[in-house]
């Protein structure tokens, strides 16, 4: 019989993984002089030791050539945002002229909800998740009022109907029918952030679409999280950050996709000359003749230092393939979810769905006893090397990201919440 909480085991399974080496293409940040165990890829992705390289590269262009960097060279900065177009386009299930990296992901939201959220007396309305992440309610409320609109009446959230806080497609399904008259736009998530629930994109925009409606996506905690097919699954528009588990950093240049049958729009838009047609935008006349596809949404040409990093973590995920990492961030988490079940039920409540497609690689955990145990645990956990995350009022989060995370850092995990209970 199976010892699931043996060092041989875990060891086992790392050994037999067949991507185990990727984990030496990152950083690994050290507690005590050693490797934490670090579970916060879905709030901020550790950094590729190729990433380094490619913004050495910028500031040498720029110590040497100057302005002539922009025209100089394989990456230079005229078209360095055409550098990671095919590999987001591969990473979101895209077209490349779909996709385009740019701003910040509530600045490219606003910037697609001008275009595609363009409500009437009839249909003001914008169906939400309760309980979405604060920026991108902010950014629909303030876009309800902006167009004249109540959000009390107008922004109509789905309330959780499921155990742990979780929403069924049913109460999506039945919201969409019931509110598609009043529907201009469904705007959702790919994966909730507090419960690490993942969704169907395709079913949900085709409710949308069946009554009117525009299916937008807000996929932070989805993208280089779970395969996308955003072409083929219909979605309008969808928006995502690459900090998280595409580890480009801090702050980093965020993306945004725009289905190609909008490619040459006529709905209205915020324009920037970067977004203007590229054989005419050198000419500075004052006629705004968007780009086709995603690329007409830029509004200012892009931060390079910002975007090289995210050359670096798209090269991981081409030679690691999707498919692969989803393969092992099953494994991971049914691995977590197995020594939670075995060792640590009496401690830890699992709040992310058990069904392993109706999640990624976060597992979103209650510690019963309250929020102050869990408080404390978590406190436990980080004083000892052992990385989550904390979201009010309740939830640790703990990703094992499969780019850089093992059974090893998995095991570890449910050893230090079994020390803590015993400490206690």
């Amino acid at each position: 019989m199976t010892d699931l909480l043996s060092d041989a085991h875990a060891a086992a399974l790392d050994a037999a993984d067949p991507l185990r080496g990727f984990r030496d293409e990152f950083h690994l940040p050290l507690h005590d002089g050693a490797p934490q165990a670090y579970f916060v890829g879905n709030s901020l992705g550790l950094q590729p030791k190729g990433a380094r390289a490619h913004v050495e590269q910028v500031l040498e262009k720029w110590a040497t050539e100057a302005v002539e960097g922009h025209f100089t060279g394989d990456a230079q900065w005229m078209t360095y945002h055409a550098l990671v177009r095919d590999g987001l386009a591969r990473v979101v299930g895209a077209q490349p002229d779909e996709v385009v990296a740019m701003n910040s992901l509530t600045v490219n939201l606003h910037l697609l909800l001008v275009s595609f959220y363009r409500p009437t007396r009839e249909r003001p309305a914008i169906l939400l998740e309760a309980g979405s992440f604060p920026s991108d309610r902010y950014a629909l409320e303030s876009q309800v009022r902006f167009h004249g609109f109540d959000p009390a009446t107008d922004l109509i959230e789905v309330e959780p109907d499921a155990p742990d806080g979780t929403v069924s497609m049913a109460a999506i399904e039945h919201a969409i029918a019931t509110q598609g008259h009043r529907l201009a736009l469904v705007l959702w998530p790919g994966v909730q952030y507090r419960t690490g629930q993942a969704f169907d994109l395709g079913a949900i925009t085709r409710l949308a679409h069946a009554v009117g409606a525009i299916a937008g996506f807000d996929l932070a905690h989805a993208v280089g999280n779970l395969p996308l097919r955003l072409h083929d699954d219909g979605a309008d528009f969808a928006v995502w950050c690459h900090y998280k588990y595409l580890n480009a950093g801090p702050g980093a240049v965020a993306g945004a996709f725009v289905h190609a049958r909008h490619a040459r729009t006529q709905r209205p838009r915020f324009a920037g000359w970067w977004g203007n047609d590229e054989a005419t935008r050198f000419r500075m006349g004052p006629a705004f003749t968007p780009t086709p596809g995603a690329d007409g949404w830029q509004l200012s040409n892009p931060p390079i230092l910002g975007l090289a990093p995210l050359r670096a973590s798209l090269a991981l995920f081409d030679r690691a393939t999707l498919p692969a990492l989803r393969a092992k961030s099953e494994r991971l988490t049914g691995y977590l979810e197995q020594l939670i079940d075995a060792d640590l039920h009496d401690i830890l409540q699992v709040v992310t769905p058990r069904d392993a497609a109706r999640r990624g690689c976060q597992l979103s955990l209650r510690v019963r006893g309250g929020r102050d145990r869990g408080r404390a645990l978590f406190e436990f956990l980080a004083a000892r090397g052992v990385l989550g995350d904390w979201r009010e009022p309740d939830v640790i989060r703990i990703a094992p990201v499969p780019l850089y995370n093992t059974y090893g850092d998995v095991l570890r995990f449910a050893r230090t919440v079994r020390g803590w209970h015993h400490a206690g």
